[in-house]
C-alpha cells in the first residue's frame, strides 16, 4: 500500500513546463483574409496577443524551461510591402522580453520573406540552443550541425531540458520549392514531386485534387531522406536511453490530426520513422490555424496548435505544457483547449 502511494505521489511531481505558440504572422497592416477569403486575419493584433502570452509566461509560478515558436512568425505580405526585416525585428523584440529561451521553427511564411541563407544568419536560427549529440551511443562521425555553406542542408536540432526528456526540431520544408535556389537539387526534386501530383498552373491551388492529395501544394513541403536518417539515429539513441521524445515541426504529419490541406508531403515516411521508436510520445505542429489533435495507434499524441493570426482580439491562442513522469498536461488559453497527454506504456 505504501509503495503504491509513493508511486502515485511521484507521478504528481511536476518536472518542468514549456510554452507553445503558433502562426503569429505579424504584419503592420490592416486586417485581411485567408487564401480562400473566408477567414479574417488580424495582422497587427497578433503582436498584442504575443505580448500578452509573454507576459503570462513570465508571471507563471513555474518559469517555463523554454518556449516553442512553431513557425510563420511574420506574414508573407511583409515581402510585398517591403517590411520583412522590420516586421521580424518587431516580433523578436517582443520575444526578447520573455524570461525563457525561445526555440524557433521555420514555416512557409518564413520562406515567403527570406531565403535559407538569410534565415541561417537571423534570430530565427536557434541551433545554438541545441545539443550536439543525445548521448555517447551515437556514431562519432555523425553530422549533427547544419553546415552554413551546405545549400542542401536542413534546419534541425535537438535538446534535453530535463533528464530523460528530449525535444527534436525538424525542418518540414527540407523538401520544398520555397527558400531554396532554383538550381539546387532539392528544389528541382521538390518541383518534380509537386508537379507530378498537382497539375494546376498555380501550385498553391488544390483545385482538382482530392482526399490526401490536397497536401500537394507549394505552401507545404516534406522531409529529405538525409533528415529522416538523422532523425532515426537520434531516436535510436533515445530508445536506448529510455528517453521520452517530443518531435516538433511546422507541418502536421498525421492525416487524422489536421485538414489534409496542411499535411507534409511525405507524412507517411516520417510516420514510419516515428512509429519504429518507443521513445516518441508526441509530435507538435502548427500550420493548420484551426488546430487539431489525434492519438495514433502507436500511442503518439499529434498536437496541432491554433494560429494566433486568425484569433480574435477578444481571445487568445497559446499554451503552457506541464511535464510529469507519466503524462503532459496542456494548459491552453483562449482557442487552445486543455488536454491530458498520457505516455504510452512500454
Amino acid at each position: 500500500m505504501f509503495k503504491r502511494m509513493e508511486t502515485e505521489a511521484a507521478g504528481n511531481d511536476l518536472f518542468f513546463t514549456f510554452g507553445v505558440i503558433a502562426d503569429i504572422q505579424y504584419a503592420n497592416t490592416e486586417n485581411g483574409f485567408n487564401y480562400s477569403g473566408t477567414r479574417e486575419r488580424y495582422y497587427r493584433n497578433s503582436l498584442h496577443l504575443l505580448r500578452s502570452a509573454v507576459k503570462e509566461w513570465n508571471e507563471e509560478p513555474t518559469t517555463p524551461k523554454f518556449i516553442l515558436q512553431l513557425g510563420d512568425i511574420i506574414d508573407g505580405c511583409n515581402s510585398q510591402i517591403k517590411s520583412s526585416e522590420n516586421a521580424l525585428q518587431t516580433v523578436i523584440n517582443e520575444f526578447a522580453k520573455c524570461m525563457s529561451p525561445v526555440h524557433h521553427i521555420w514555416g512557409n511564411h518564413e520562406f515567403y520573406n527570406f531565403d535559407r541563407e538569410l534565415l541561417l544568419k537571423s534570430a530565427l536560427n536557434t541551433r545554438h540552443l541545441g545539443n550536439e549529440k543525445p548521448s555517447a551511443n551515437t556514431d562519432s562521425n555523425e553530422k549533427t550541425d547544419l553546415d552554413p555553406d551546405d545549400s542542401e542542408g536542413f534546419y534541425g536540432y535537438h535538446f534535453s531540458p530535463f533528464p530523460k526528456f528530449r525535444f527534436i526540431l525538424t525542418d518540414t520544408y527540407d523538401l520544398s520549392i520555397l527558400g531554396r535556389k532554383k538550381n539546387s537539387r532539392k528544389h528541382q526534386d521538390s518541383m518534380q514531386r509537386l508537379k507530378s501530383s498537382n497539375r494546376n498552373e498555380n501550385l498553391n491551388s488544390p483545385i482538382g485534387l482530392s482526399g490526401l492529395n490536397f497536401r500537394f501544394t507549394a505552401f507545404n513541403g516534406g522531409f529529405s531522406q538525409e533528415q529522416l536518417e538523422w532523425l532515426n539515429k537520434i531516436l535510436t539513441s533515445s530508445d536506448i536511453n529510455q528517453e521520452k521524445v517530443t518531435v516538433i515541426g511546422h507541418l502536421p504529419v498525421h492525416p487524422c490530426s489536421s485538414d489534409s490541406l496542411c499535411i507534409a508531403w511525405n507524412y507517411d515516411e516520417i510516420l514510419s520513422v516515428l512509429h519504429a521508436h518507443t521513445s516518441v510520445v508526441c509530435f507538435i505542429a502548427g500550420h493548420d490555424h484551426d488546430g487539431g489533435y489525434y492519438l495514433d495507434d502507436n500511442g503518439i499524441h499529434h498536437l496541432i496548435f491554433e494560429g494566433v493570426i486568425e484569433t480574435s482580439p477578444k481571445s487568445h491562442a497559446f499554451g503552457t505544457i506541464q511535464v510529469y513522469e507519466d503524462r503532459m498536461i496542456l494548459k491552453g488559453r483562449g482557442r487552445v483547449p486543455e488536454r491530458v497527454l498520457h505516455y504510452r506504456k512500454t
